[in-house]
């Protein structure tokens, strides 16, 4: 509850029946389902799999993204969003082609001079705004493949950043299925004490440096992470925080100040939550000195724990600033991050409905031929709520009671 005794996402009761309609649509098709649209619509996704019902579906043609992801085999939920208006449609957008899926790969910063979003001197408008084909049309190669366990993936290009420095760039990917053991040590739980249905994956993302120097001066560049998921009026992302460290606990008015009744920062257990209605476009983020390895968000409706977890160095890094402007400090910037949608302008239409939960690498500044790697797990849990609990509070600090009263 927040200070007023309402809980997240109250207000927005009016326009709940339209939500539950779009949230009804995504979520009409089960895991087998998405595999089978894609299919038919020539994306092709390539299945990771294992006995005990774990699915994952990537595909090379949208740059390696995983898709979607289940614990329950063919005909269990389907973890991730998938845009099928827009795959639908086979016609490709300007800024964006939000196709969807759990896990992709980006670049930061999205914003600020070395920025590869905006072209060289552009004001940060919407309109000049354009994601990278190499993260939004482009397909990637497959280089490699382990069965049903593993596959690893690779592409390069060249531009530009904002400030009209030329970057030569090569990416890789690998996404591996884990197994319960691998899950298990991922949370710090034994789940053979456990009822739950679990899948999990690590994608590990490595950016290389195929042209010139990279410098303070220059530009550093950093891996960015997101995963897409469906939203609900039921759903709540919750992100732990250090409690005792300095500086502001989140960073809220990337577009616009957040509203009360949409997050609420509990400083006694140190936990942020954040409406995941897919019904108001806002974002949110972390420092540094404030982020814990763990993010992640519960599902009331269906029941469904989401956990991720990311590197995090120990000892300070910077990290690139992504807001879009100009800033004077362009290495503090977030290391996670979480994001709902909304309609993003007047005049504008949602890109979702969705949520995201994000991390990003420290700042890169990399000599020719140096690399960084940043990996990204991705957990979904399903079961009695005290098995779930066990989880919550070994990952995110906080029990199920907890992020949904």
């Amino acid at each position: 509850m927040n200070s007023a005794g309402k809980a997240l996402c109250v207000p927005l009761l009016a326009g709940i029946s339209t939500i539950l309609t779009g949230c009804a649509t995504m979520q009409e098709k089960n895991f087998f389902e998405d595999v089978t649209f894609l299919r038919d619509h020539g994306v092709q996704p390539v299945i990771l799999k294992n006995a005990a019902g774990a699915r994952v579906a990537l595909t090379p043609l949208y740059q390696g993204r995983v898709m979607t992801s289940t614990m329950d085999g063919e005909s269990g939920y389907s973890c991730g969003w998938i845009n099928y208006k827009r795959i639908e449609s086979g016609k490709q957008t300007p800024h964006i082609n939000a196709y969807g899926g759990e896990d992709r790969f980006w670049l930061g910063p999205e914003g600020g001079p070395f920025s590869l979003y905006f072209a060289k001197g552009a004001d940060y408008t919407f309109d000049n705004w354009q994601v990278p084909p190499v993260f939004d049309t482009l397909p990637w190669n497959v280089t490699d493949r382990d069965g049903d366990r593993e596959v690893s993936l690779a592409a390069e290009f060249e531009q530009e950043t904002r400030n009209g420095t030329a970057r030569k760039i090569r990416l890789e990917r690998k996404v591996t299925l884990l197994s319960e053991e691998e899950i298990a040590k991922s949370v710090g739980v034994d789940l053979k004490e456990c009822s739950l249905k679990a899948v999990g994956y690590t994608t590990a993302n490595r950016l290389i440096n195929r042209g010139s120097d990279w410098t303070r001066e220059n530009g550093g560049l950093s891996i960015w992470m997101l995963g897409m998921f469906k939203p609900s009026p039921k759903t709540t992302i919750v992100v732990p925080f250090e409690k005792n460290a300095e500086g502001p606990v989140v960073k809220d008015d990337y577009f616009g100040k957040i509203s009360p009744d949409r997050l609420r920062v509990d400083p006694e257990k140190g936990v942020i939550y954040f409406c995941a209605d897919g019904d108001s476009r806002g974002k949110i983020g972390l420092s540094k000195n404030r982020a814990k390895p763990f993010l992640g968000s519960y599902d009331a409706e269906h029941g469904i724990l989401t956990i991720v977890r990311y590197t995090l160095p120990e000892g300070d890094a910077d990290y690139v600033n992504a807001a879009w402007e100009d800033s004077k400090e362009p290495y503090k910037g977030d290391v996670v991050n979480a994001y709902n949608d909304g309609i993003p302008g007047p005049g504008l239409e949602k890109m979702g409905p969705f949520y995201e939960l994000e991390s990003s690498s420290p700042a890169a500044f990399l000599k020719t031929g140096e690399s960084i790697l940043h990996e990204h797990t991705t957990l979904h849990f399903t079961g009695a709520t005290e098995d779930l609990d066990k989880i919550a509070l070994k990952t995110l600090g906080v029990t199920i009671a907890e992020i949904t009263k």
